[in-house]
């Protein structure tokens, strides 16, 4: 009987004869965008002890929040560039010899050899990592995977595997090598195979920065025509690191988010920012802006907005963003910048017409 190896998601439902495996099934998307939909039963999960299974959504990288990660809300940064975004995939060393044996034996072989391929079956496994079977990779070309003696048990290194953390994008479509072999202490020679740089661009997906609770002087209500301060008090924003390292490939890399200056978005064309460009610099001391004191009503304000028009009924909704400058180190005196990120929020601004006012 002949049979399938690579069977599409979509066409599973109308053509379940062609993904029958005398001991197991193989299931692989056929378009890019598509997803891996293992049986209801099949396991899925980390690498750890006996919960050894083949995720492909699931990342053996290891992030620490070296400093800035106190308490309070936090958000993750939106990047500047319009254009910039995490990696989509990567390779990464997910079995040893012996690991991949006991995953095979313990969970018969349900699981992921690559992010688009699903081999359901202990068949499957022991055909190409035990009995040197070649199978087929899902990158441009199919190119043929060479198959394995005895999961090389007594080599020392690693079976890699690609990971993607989401497998509808795209652009996960370029990590298309089954899970192969690379000896220890050697990172493959491959495309999209992992660099410190793959591992700031991952941390920065992991930044959270606190919220931008801004100081404001009249706190609740403004008065049209008069400056509404604006500060922020040193230590209210400090340096967030977070740091990356890729288990068993020596690679790690620490990301560290600066925060630069804060911008302020009146939320009604009626207003002045103070400066004009609406960004206020972090001064040396880490602050922004310079809080308000008994007397400063009619002076302008280094960071502040004037409201040319009162509100009526429905508050105008001022946005302070906070810009945080990027940089990063990692493996071997590796670094450099990444673009600035940013994070915003919102909150109700109430003008009411000049009546007195409290110096």
């Amino acid at each position: 009987m002949t049979t399938a190896r690579h069977t599409p998601r979509w066409a599973a439902a109308l053509a379940a004869a062609a993904v029958l495996w005398s001991a197991g099934t193989a299931y692989a998307d056929d378009v890019p965008g598509g997803t891996t939909t293992p049986p209801p039963d099949s396991p899925k999960g980390g690498s750890h002890g006996q919960d050894i299974y083949a995720s492909a959504t699931h990342s053996q990288i290891k992030v620490t929040y070296v400093k800035g990660n106190g308490g309070g809300k936090k958000g993750n940064l939106g990047a500047v560039d319009p254009n910039w975004e995490p990696p989509a995939c990567w390779y990464e060393p997910v079995f040893s010899p012996e690991a991949l044996k006991r995953f095979v034996d313990e969970s018969d072989g349900d699981g992921d050899v690559g992010i688009h391929q699903s081999w359901f079956g202990k068949e499957l496994w022991t055909d190409h990592y035990r009995d040197g079977k070649a199978d087929d990779n899902m990158d441009t070309n199919w190119t043929s995977a060479p198959g394995y003696k005895n999961y090389n048990i007594g080599k020392d290194g690693y079976f890699w595997r690609s990971v993607a953390p989401d497998d509808t994008d795209p652009k996960s479509w370029d990590c298309g090598l089954i899970m192969f072999w690379q000896d220890a202490g050697q990172i493959p020679k491959v495309p999209h195979a992992p660099t410190a740089k793959t591992l700031a661009d991952y941390a920065y997906d992991k930044i959270k920065v606190p919220d931008t609770e801004i100081e404001l002087k009249p706190e609740t209500k403004s008065t049209v025509n008069l400056p509404t301060w604006v500060w922020l008090d040193k230590g209210t924003f400090q340096e967030v690191k977070v740091r990356a390292e890729l288990p068993n490939t020596g690679l790690w890399a620490e990301t560290t988010a600066k925060p630069v200056a804060l911008h302020l978005n009146p939320g009604t064309d009626d207003a002045e920012t103070s400066p004009a460009s609406g960004d206020c610099k972090i001064n040396d001391d880490g602050s922004i802006g310079t809080p308000y004191k008994t007397g400063d009503a009619d002076k302008t304000p280094p960071c502040g907005i004037t409201y040319l028009r009162a509100t009526n009924g429905k508050p105008y909704q001022l946005k302070a963003s906070v810009t945080w400058q990027i940089t990063w180190e990692g493996t071997g005196g590796t670094g450099g910048d990444l673009p600035d990120g940013t994070f915003e929020t919102t909150q109700d601004m109430n003008v009411q017409e000049i009546q007195s006012v409290n110096r």
